[in-house]
C-alpha cells in the first residue's frame, strides 16, 4: 500500500512537470484548476438553452445569432418593450459618448443617436454580420453619429476612459467571457461613467422568456460588483425588464 501511494505521488509530480513545460498560460491554467480557483466552470449536465459554462453560479446563455436580426427589428418591439421609455430614462446629455454593447442591428443605437447630437454612439457587436446590418441601417437612416465597432468575445475594443455611458440591452447574459468583457467596459468608461444593464426580470417566472435569458437584480449586482461597479438605482418602469444603473467610481 505504501509503495502504491509513493508511485501515485511520483506520477502526479511527473504529470505536473510535463504540464508546466507547456506555455506559461497553460501551466497557470492547470494550477488554477488544481486549486479550484477558476473564474468559470464547465458542466456536462446543464440547461439545453445554455453553454454549460457557469460564472458566479449562473449558466451563460447561448448567443442569439445574426439569424435573429428580424426578431430584433420586429414592428411590435417598441410597444412590447416600451423602447422609447427605455431610451428616455437613460438620462442622456447632448455631448455623451455612448457605447451600445451587444448592439445587434443597432435597434437602440439609432434611437439613442438623436439624443446625443454633439456626441456619438459606438454600436459594439461581436458578430461581423450584425456590424454589416448596422452599417446598412446607418446608410439608410442617414445618421452620422453611430459608429459600428467589432468587438471580440472578451473585449469591447473601446479606448480607455472614452465613454460616458454603456448600455447593455438583453445582452449581458450571453457574454461568453463576462468578467473579461466587463473589465474592458470598466476600462473604457470615464471616471464617474455609468453602465446601464437592461435584463428581463429573473424574479418573475411568468415573463415568457427562457430562464437563462433573464437575470435577477441580485445576480446582476453581484456580477457588476465583481468588476468594481457600484449600483446606484433600479428603474422598474418597463413592462418586463429591470433597468439597473451602475457607476464607475472616480478611482477604481
Amino acid at each position: 500500500m505504501k509503495k502504491t501511494a509513493q508511485l501515485i505521488k511520483s506520477l502526479t509530480a511527473i504529470i505536473l512537470a510535463i504540464i508546466c513545460l507547456l506555455p506559461l498560460n497553460a501551466c497557470a491554467a492547470a494550477s488554477k484548476t488544481a486549486n479550484g480557483d477558476t473564474i468559470y466552470q464547465q458542466r456536462t449536465v446543464h440547461n439545453p438553452d445554455g453553454t454549460g459554462k457557469f460564472y458566479m453560479g449562473r449558466e451563460i446563455a447561448r448567443v442569439m445569432g445574426y439569424q435573429g436580426a428580424g426578431w430584433l427589428e420586429r414592428p411590435s418591439r417598441g410597444m412590447e418593450e416600451k423602447s422609447a421609455r427605455l431610451v428616455n430614462n437613460l438620462d442622456l446629455k447632448p455631448t455623451d459618448i455612448v457605447a451600445d454593447i451587444g448592439a445587434g442591428t443597432g435597434y437602440f443605437s439609432f434611437r439613442i443617436a438623436p439624443l446625443v447630437p454633439e456626441g456619438k454612439v459606438l454600436a459594439v457587436d461581436v458578430q461581423q454580420e450584425m456590424i454589416n446590418f448596422i452599417k446598412l441601417n446607418k446608410q439608410e437612416k442617414n445618421i452620422a453619429n453611430v459608429d459600428p465597432v467589432l468587438g471580440s468575445i472578451d473585449n469591447p475594443n473601446l479606448p480607455e476612459n472614452s465613454v460616458d455611458l454603456v448600455v447593455m440591452v438583453d445582452a449581458y447574459h450571453e457574454f461568453e467571457y463576462p468578467r473579461e468583457m466587463m473589465q474592458g467596459i470598466v476600462k473604457a468608461l470615464k471616471p464617474g461613467g455609468r453602465t446601464v444593464s437592461i435584463e428581463y426580470r429573473g424574479e418573475n417566472p411568468l415573463i415568457p422568456i427562457k430562464g437563462l435569458h433573464k437575470m435577477t437584480q441580485k445576480q446582476v449586482k453581484k456580477e457588476m460588483a465583481a468588476v468594481g461597479l457600484v449600483w446606484k438605482e433600479t428603474k422598474d418602469m418597463l413592462p418586463q425588464q429591470h433597468l439597473m444603473v451602475f457607476e464607475k467610481p472616480s478611482q477604481i
